[in-house]
């Protein structure tokens, strides 16, 4: 099957050709990173955590979504996700696979991370997230190809498929419930240590996660012809409604908490992400910007009229998916730097260096994923076919 991903339209060895610029950029950019060390990246003492830390949180929760598709399908019977259920897993095993790359540059010596194994701390998060994090990434692979080797074949999926999903389940919350608590357990950091940042990290992972799939599901309909079904896309577009107003609702409950509150610590993080502090409102826009969109797009998602051959149903998709990237991103990660120890601002810009580096790990995912989701279109192309 894997010959299938070699064969396609000039416009898709374009964008394989893009792509494979976009991992060779960025590949040298971390030559240099590696030479020169961390420094020549926007972090720094004060902000630690910067651009590469904010994209590993947000594709853990990419990954974790595939759980909205398989256990619908497993557990409720619904025949409609049967094609969508290859394109998660796939979409979930690259996302797992991108978040580990963007821990990986973000190590100064990428070659410690051998120590997780020779030296495991049971008491360590972190060990705990690689863990997961590798287990549900070798899960999500045997289910994806194994699925779809049933779709090429005309048979039923392996009985022992079934099985693997029920253990993927567990997974599939630990992956960002441990990656939470890694936020949330760090006491001194008063913007991340909340009970309710896990519960969030869930719900903006189920709103993502979908709505990447139904974006992937409307190009696949316009550049190959391949469409999943109207059922499967309206039942896919609700999921994503429903989890959206969960996540708003969390972070209207973590605002009126820390501002009725007023305990001085929650405020000041706060203050600086939605009003600015000390005449810093670098953040200001994008969390105004993200919460807004969140509303927005829960509105539009739940008005009747809007189906998925509307002309505002991918604009409004994008729109979102920027914005819980904003909010499960530098919103999070700098903001919860800020303000320092020392009451004052450090502001976090990325450098040249530090972009390059992540268009060069995006475009690995991206070049993985469409190379997978080449692969599944071909052979359910040929299946139908043949019927």
């Amino acid at each position: 099957m894997i010959e299938k991903a070699f064969k396609g339209s000039k416009i898709y060895w374009l964008w394989l050709s893009l792509l494979f610029f976009g991992v060779t950029f960025g590949f040298v950019m971390y030559l240099k990173q590696l030479s020169l060390g961390l420094g020549i990246t926007g972090m720094g003492k004060d902000v630690s955590w910067g651009l590469y830390i904010a994209n590993f949180t947000f594709f853990v929760g990419v990954a974790a979504s595939a759980f909205m598709i398989l256990v619908p399908y497993y557990f409720h019977g619904v025949k409609a996700y049967g094609t969508l259920i290859v394109l998660a897993e796939f979409l979930a095993a690259v996302s797992v696979l991108v978040a580990i790359a963007f821990v990986f540059v973000d190590l100064g010596k990428p070659e410690r991370v051998l120590n997780i194994f020779l030296y495991p701390s049971f008491h360590s998060l972190l060990f705990w997230d690689v863990i997961v994090l590798s287990s549900y990434l070798i899960i999500n692979v045997i289910l994806g190809w194994s699925n779809l080797s049933a779709i090429s074949t005309e048979i039923d999926p392996p009985s022992w498929t079934k099985i693997l999903f029920f253990i993927s389940i567990p997974f599939a919350i630990a992956i960002h419930t441990v990656t939470a608590f890694i936020y949330c357990g760090l006491i001194a950091k008063p913007f991340w240590a909340s009970a309710l940042l896990a519960p969030r990290f869930l719900a903006s992972a189920f709103t993502s996660g979908p709505a990447i799939l139904l974006i992937l599901c409307r190009l696949l309909t316009k550049l190959e012809g391949f469409f999943v079904g109207e059922k499967a896309l309206q039942i896919l577009r609700k999921t994503v409604a429903y989890a959206l107003s969960v996540h708003i609702f969390f972070i209207l409950i973590e605002l009126f908490t820390v501002f009725y509150g007023e305990h001085p610590e929650h405020v000041s993080h706060l203050s600086y992400v939605f009003f600015g502090y000390k005449n810093d409102r670098m953040l200001v826009p994008a969390s105004w910007g993200s919460l807004f969109v969140s509303i927005f797009s829960f509105v539009l998602l739940t008005w009747p009229k809007l189906s998925e051959k509307h002309a505002l149903f991918l604009p409004i998709l994008i729109l979102l998916v920027i914005a819980i990237w904003l909010d499960k991103g530098l919103i999070l990660v700098v903001g919860g730097f800020n303000p320092t120890y020392e009451d004052t601002v450090s502001r976090y810009v990325p450098t040249f260096e530090e972009v390059g580096i992540t268009i060069g790990v995006w475009s690995f995912g991206f070049l993985i994923l469409t190379l997978l989701v080449k692969i599944t279109v071909e052979v359910k192309r040929v299946v139908s076919w043949k019927d």
